[in-house]
């Protein structure tokens, strides 16, 4: 239990139905359609959709989504990629011979086909309740309404302001600058968007005038892209993977998103008596690093579109991870994974919904890096994503840029599941971040026994590209141990990540937890 004389928030707890998401306004309007009448899946796509209006700089209907799925009275999870694939005339060669050895991220050419929006039409149509027409009503309310801009969302908008271009600046800035907090956004060409779909449904979206307005500001702005690519985007349906942690199952979607990643990165872990040490100490924080370290540098060696990639087995198998475990120094550092791995491996917004009748959507919807690619549609303002940057431009690699593949993702919704029960959708957001996030999570939970809300607050660290970002939750004598231990320590300028999760107790009651490091918060009725 936490300590109420210092500053923080408890869970919350309900009978009936639950969301967490991370907006006010989303998480509220979840619970309304729960309260309607609708079901689970209704209200995520309802909370998504709007999230895209109060967080425009995170997702929005021109980006991706993954959805894991627990149908009610069930504990099998379902898996769905609603990821867009790159337009057919995407080639790597071609990026190659201008010169350019990564994919541009602020340009066309990183530019994949939104797939969210076919994937919201499909669950809606296949596991809804309620009817499109009704989850996106709130949203298209609230785009031709405007939205009070929130404090963290303001912060993350004035620091990608800078990256839109062209016609995203008249469509997401106020007279040249982001919008300040309490500031109204209005986004009434969205709106119209959301109105012909909840009319006339996927249709509205990947043909006819809203799609020639995506293809032709695509166009204009060096994108091979054409209308058959997208009336082509079809989300699928497949099997979730997962992996065993001290007695819980770790359920993840699996590639082109970054699931294995994670699974991958508490198999290293349960080498180590993590339960041993100081929880907000250095020797966790480090063993956790050099753990991602691995698990990412294998992710970047494997994770492809699942039709062009060979070597899931060989990330999920224990063997794997016990060689991997082997390689860290619990008094040092690494300076490169790489080159240590190299004999191992020789041969990617979070919302969850629960309905009264139990049904569980873990759902995250992204257009990538901060406004996406920073361009629009000149017509309806859709803000593209640039999930074309996961790809890679190596030659023959499985993730190389091609048209027609999907690119590896950062984004990853994830479930917990103990004796075949599924007891809780969780997911963390923030990139790079996420299956370190997801391994932070799981061993609050389970290693150290910690409630589910302190679990999310809890001060993370990651190494990434950056060096160690350590948040200021941690005292300034483990940032020195860090840095004796050869951790380049730095402090983010952003808290890292941000998650949402809601348990499944055995006695029926509902608990939810929404991270501080978001605007938003869980709601029960």
């Amino acid at each position: 239990m936490r300590d109420f004389q210092k500053p923080g928030r408890s869970a919350v707890y309900s009978l009936n139905g639950m969301a967490a998401t991370s907006h006010p306004l989303a998480t509220k309007t979840a619970i309304d359609l729960l309260q309607a009448g609708g079901n689970a899946v209704d209200a995520a796509i309802g909370a998504a959709v709007l999230l895209g209006i109060c967080e425009p700089q995170m997702t929005g209907i021109g980006g991706d989504c993954f959805v894991l799925l627990k149908p009610a009275g069930e504990d099998r999870v379902i898996a769905l990629n609603g990821s867009g694939r790159a337009p057919a005339g995407l080639s790597a060669a071609a990026l190659r011979a201008r010169g350019l050895t990564a994919m541009p991220v602020g340009s066309a050419d990183a530019v994949t086909v939104p797939g969210a929006i076919d994937a919201f039409c499909r669950l809606s149509a296949d596991w809804g309740r309620a009817g499109l027409a009704a989850s996106l009503a709130p949203a298209i309310r609230h785009a031709d309404e405007g939205v009070p801009v929130a404090p963290r969302t303001a912060f993350d908008w004035a620091e990608a302001a800078d990256r839109l271009q062209g016609d995203a600046r008249r469509f997401y800035l106020h007279d040249g600058a982001a919008p300040r907090v309490g500031q109204v956004f209005r986004a009434p060409g969205q709106a119209e968007v959301l109105r012909r779909i909840a009319r006339d449904g996927r249709a509205a979206f990947y043909t006819g005038e809203v799609a020639e307005d995506m293809v032709t500001s695509l166009a204009a702005l060096g994108g091979s892209h054409t209308l058959a690519d997208f009336a082509a985007t079809a989300c699928d349906y497949t099997d979730p993977i997962s992996g065993a942690y001290e007695g819980i199952e770790l359920v993840e979607h699996p590639p082109n998103g970054q699931g294995a990643t994670a699974i991958l990165m508490l198999n290293i872990l349960r080498h180590f008596d993590l339960a041993a040490l100081d929880p907000f100490g250095a020797q966790r924080a480090h063993l956790e690093a050099e753990a991602a370290k691995l698990a990412y540098d294998a992710r970047n060696r494997f994770l492809a579109d699942p039709d062009h990639m060979t070597r899931l087995a060989h990330m999920l198998a224990p063997e794997t991870a016990a060689r991997l475990a082997a390689l860290i120094d619990p008094t040092r550092a690494m300076a490169s994974p790489a080159a240590l791995s190299e004999a191992v491996h020789r041969e990617t917004v979070y919302l969850t919904v629960v309905d009264r009748d139990r049904m569980a959507v873990s759902l995250i919807y992204s257009v990538y890096h901060s406004f996406g690619a920073g361009l629009a549609s000149s017509r309806f303002g859709i803000n593209f994503q640039n999930r074309g940057a996961g790809f890679t431009l190596a030659e023959g690699h499985p993730n190389e840029a091609a048209g027609g593949k999907r690119p590896m993702h950062t984004i990853i919704p994830a479930m917990l599941r103990r004796a075949g029960r599924v007891e809780m959708p969780f997911g963390v957001m923030g990139g790079a971040y996420q299956p370190n996030g997801h391994a932070r999570v799981v061993t609050n939970l389970v290693t150290y026994g910690m409630d589910l809300q302190d679990a999310l607050d809890a001060p993370r660290s990651f190494s990434g590209t950056d060096g160690m970002m350590v948040e200021r939750g941690y005292p300034d004598a483990v940032r020195a141990e860090l840095a004796a231990m050869g951790h380049a320590v730095g402090t983010p300028v952003e808290p890292i990540g941000g998650a949402q999760a809601i348990r499944l107790r055995e006695d029926g009651v509902l608990e939810g937890a929404s991270d501080p490091r978001k605007d938003g918060c869980a709601l029960g009725y």
